[in-house]
């Protein structure tokens, strides 16, 4: 019959009047069957250039609309067909759709354990363009999934930085399959001709998704902070820039019942390999911004022996009274504020209007989701679920609220009690406070646009009453949104370098 004929009986079935309908097939040349994964269609507005999928992820200024289902043992050139059953986002999706031209691109999410967009393997069509003659045009786009993501490679290494994929035993244990962890790391001044001298090891983290590639541009020809790094005065360290991606997204680099053991194997396995192929002294400092500000500082509180110092700026919320504005533990819905008004998760830090709500940015990850579901999207809030929650019977995270109605489910919040950093601190200042005692720093800014300001409002006011005094150094920075440190690269190399000793 081929894969048109195929496409005109699925589409018998389906009542007119909708909208866009888009029909996918995939090329035997880059997909063979059976395929499963989640199917992404973007469709756009003619007058924009450029790629489509790249800006799938984006709550503002992505596609006009997405449409997304499951595809489960589709064998290629079978028609999959995404109309007005589709997941959708914006939720209220697009029924009608006036005379003009738009452009339309589809994308196959299939990798096993980097759940991102674009990861190695994923498959992807060209940007088709698609014309409608008139209002509420009912019309089918043709797609074809004919390109893939390059296989995964590990790049060369530079003078500078060099690129390690390592196995981790402990985590392929908890999945049940080899998993690697990845990370980059960069040499110092003189690493190849004093082969005897020993460094201590920075263990840098990025932003949410931040891929351990992402280390080679602080090193490019022009780049200020090579500069900056190959200057006789400067302390000398190996820099360890860990990756931002997994299975179900961001792992947070601690432990965790979705995760796994990420922690234990950065502790026990990946940075002791890292240093004895570098030659690290075992003295270690930690340092990140976002999503990287609240894994140091969470690495600093989880193994306090294992790293002299943290530095941490914009963390990830740090009090879970308040995630971002989400009480984890009263609150009774995740999408309203008491007050019946709905919850905001973005905002302009200048004049304070609200760029998008928590409802909008989880309805766009629940279309990313296998099966519809946020909490398996891999996406900001996904990760923390999975990161900060139990795993259910059926081997995925449970969520804390209810995707549809947003309704808290208080019995996950109990759990997500050990990974509340405000509190680990205080119930366990006896042990702790001898071992962090000047060890934290700690910037931010004072209207962060993601309202993490709040939680380290919370956070701030606990350690400034702990006894013995903590010594934490909180440095709010007035008028500033989600940002970094207001230090430069070298007053930050000095004081990791006073914690370890590092000289130049």
């Amino acid at each position: 019959m081929g894969w048109l004929g195929g496409l005109l009986l699925a589409l018998a079935a389906v009542q007119d009047g909708w909208g866009p309908r888009v029909a996918v097939t995939i090329d035997p040349r880059v997909g063979e069957g059976p395929i499963t994964g989640r199917l992404i269609v973007a469709i756009d507005d003619g007058g924009r250039g450029g790629s489509l999928r790249e800006r799938i992820s984006q709550v503002v200024g992505g596609p006009r609309l997405l449409l997304a289902r499951d595809v489960d043992g589709v064998e290629a050139g079978e028609p999959v067909l995404l109309d007005e059953r589709a997941d959708r986002f914006p939720p209220e999706g697009q029924a009608a759709w006036g005379p003009g031209t738009y452009r339309v691109q589809a994308v196959l999410k299939r990798h096993p354990d980097l759940n991102l967009l674009n990861a190695p393997g994923d498959l992807y069509s060209e940007v088709v363009t698609w014309r409608v003659d008139r209002a509420d045009a009912g019309g089918v786009v043709a797609v074809r999934l004919d390109r893939e993501e390059p296989a995964e490679v590990v790049p060369e290494d530079t003078e500078w930085v060099r690129y390690r994929k390592l196995a981790s035993a402990k985590l392929s244990a908890f999945y049940g399959r080899p998993i690697f962890v990845r990370v980059a790391v960069a040499v110092p001044r003189g690493f190849e001709e004093e082969p005897e001298r020993r460094y201590p090891t920075w263990v840098r983290v990025g932003g949410f998704g931040s891929r351990y590639t992402e280390l080679g541009r602080d090193f490019g020809e022009r780049s200020r902070f090579l500069r900056l790094w190959t200057a006789e005065d400067t302390p000398r360290f190996l820099v360890v820039h860990l990756d931002g991606a997994g299975p179900l997204g961001d792992p947070y680099q601690v432990n965790s019942a979705n995760h796994g053991p990420f922690g234990d194997a950065l502790i026990e396995e990946v940075l002791p390999a890292v240093e004895r192929e570098f030659r690290g002294n075992g003295k270690r400092v930690v340092s990140g911004v976002s999503t990287g500000g609240w894994v140091s500082l969470a690495l600093q509180v989880f193994y306090p022996d294992a790293f002299a110092g943290c530095w941490s700026a914009a963390a990830d919320p740090v009090d879970f009274r308040r995630l971002q504005r989400v009480n984890v533990y009263d609150d009774e819905n995740a999408y309203v504020e008491p007050d019946g008004s709905e919850r905001p998760a973005c905002r302009d830090p200048r004049t304070g209007r609200v760029r998008y709500t928590m409802r909008r940015e989880v309805a766009l990850e629940a279309l990313m989701g296998r099966g519809g579901r946020w909490e398996l999207s891999g996406g900001q809030w996904a990760s923390w679920n999975a990161t900060f929650g139990p795993r259910g019977a059926d081997g995925w995270p449970v969520p804390l609220w209810d995707g549809r109605t947003g309704r808290m489910d208080r019995s996950v919040g109990e759990w997500w009690r050990r990974y509340d950093l405000r509190l680990f601190v205080e119930e366990h200042w006896a042990s702790l406070g001898p071992k962090l005692r000047g060890k934290v720093h700690i910037w931010m800014g004072d209207r962060d646009d993601y309202f993490l300001d709040e939680a380290m409002r919370l956070f701030a006011d606990v350690v400034g009453r702990l006894d013995p005094p903590a010594d934490f150094a909180i440095r709010w920075m007035p008028g500033r949104g989600h940002v970094g440190p207001d230090l430069t690269e070298r007053e930050l190399l000095g004081q990791m370098a006073a914690a370890v000793g590092a000289e130049p």
